[in-house]
Parts: structure tokens; sequence; C-alpha cells
């Protein structure tokens, strides 16, 4: 019994790696809002992300889409089912997203799985910026009323950290629409998956010839 416990363990650690098995929060992304200046809100970039704990952190499942009008900060993250919600400035829930002084910036951090030469689009009002590894993919971080933006990934293939801004100024609506594979979790490179697998195999033979032995 012990024998097959521990051929069981292996066989689903491979398993695990090939990708055939399902990893925890594989989907969920960790976010954070703060309410900024409306000018803040105008430029949604990383420079504008406030250095403090945001006002807000959640979770969302990818891929997400968040929409709203005239709609609360609670409202807004509830369109696109967030989770793990937490309040760290009073009020802030139930605060509006843009009250035409007082604006807010997103920003998601996490990993992504991208193509060279890889087209999406992103659906979005107002402003956003997104930068995977080391290219931006020059999206308008500016007022902008409801539209869809497409770009294409330049840089290698594979999983790269991502910095995702966005901004709600200037009124409603508030909508982010986004269907890349985002995720806190780092997918290992083919190279290293091929490797493990090679460890979890030869792990398994030995274990196996020593029982035998014994």
């Amino acid at each position: 019994m012990r024998v097959r416990t521990k051929l069981s363990f292996f066989a689903t650690a491979a398993l695990a790696v090939l990708g055939l098995a399902p990893a925890a929060q594989a989907a969920a992304i960790s976010g954070g809002l703060w309410h900024v200046s409306e000018a803040a809100s105008q430029n949604a970039v990383p420079a504008n992300v406030p250095a403090s704990a945001p006002d807000v952190s959640f979770s969302v499942n990818s891929p997400f889409n968040f929409s709203g009008t005239s709609t609360t900060v609670g409202n807004w993250l509830a369109s696109s089912a967030a989770f793990n919600v937490a309040e760290n400035t009073a009020g802030a829930l139930t605060s509006p997203m843009d009250n035409g002084s007082q604006g807010t910036i997103v920003r998601f951090t996490g990993f992504v799985t991208v193509t060279s030469g890889q087209t999406f689009t992103v659906t979005h009002d107002d402003g956003l910026s997104l930068i995977i590894g080391s290219t931006d993919l020059g999206f308008n971080p500016g007022p902008t009323s409801p539209t869809v933006s497409t770009a294409t990934y330049t840089g290698p293939s594979g999983n790269f950290p991502f910095d995702l801004v966005y901004g709600e100024c200037c009124g409603g609506p508030a909508v982010l629409q986004i269907d890349l594979p985002f995720s806190d979790v780092r997918v290992p490179d083919s190279g290293s998956t091929l490797a493990m697998l090679g460890l979890m195999v030869g792990g398994m033979a030995a274990f196996r010839r020593r029982q035998q032995a014994a």
C-alpha cells in the first residue's frame, strides 16, 4: 500500500508539471485600487501609482470583465466577481470610481504567457498601460470614451511578469475587459518543465527498483 501511495504521488506531480492536473489559483491575479487626483487618473502609467498601500486590494480571475456607469468601487469590483476584497481605507468601497475631482488608478501585477507576434484586444474607458517583460504595448494612457484597442506583442515568446495600470477619470463608464491569460503563478518554461519531468520519472524508476530489490 505504501509503494502504491508513493508511486501515486510521483504520478500526480508529473501530471501537474505537464499541465494535466489543476494548479492552485492558476487563473487568479492580484490587484490594488487607489483614489488619486483627477489629473493623475488621466495618465494611467506606473509612475502615477501611489507608493502607499492601496485603498482596496483584491483578487480576480482572468480573463476579467469590469464595467459600470456612475458606479461605486465595490460595485465595479463585483462586476467581474473580484474576491479576497480588503478595504484598507474606510469608505473606499462605497466611494465612486470617479467624482469629477478625484478618480481612481488600478494596478494588476503577475505573470502572463505570450507569443511573439500575438495580437489581442482590450476594451477600456479610460486609459491604460500594459508592460509585459520589458515590452510596453503602447496603449493610450489618457482619457477616452469606451474603445477597443488592438495591440501586437513584439517581445520574445514565453512567460513574463506584467504590469497593467488602468485609470478611471472624467465620469463613467468605467470599463476594462481583457482576455490574456494573466496569473499570480509563474509558468515554468519548456526546458525547466522537461527537466523536472525527467527528474520525476527517474525518481519513480529508482524507487521501483529499490522496492523490487527489497
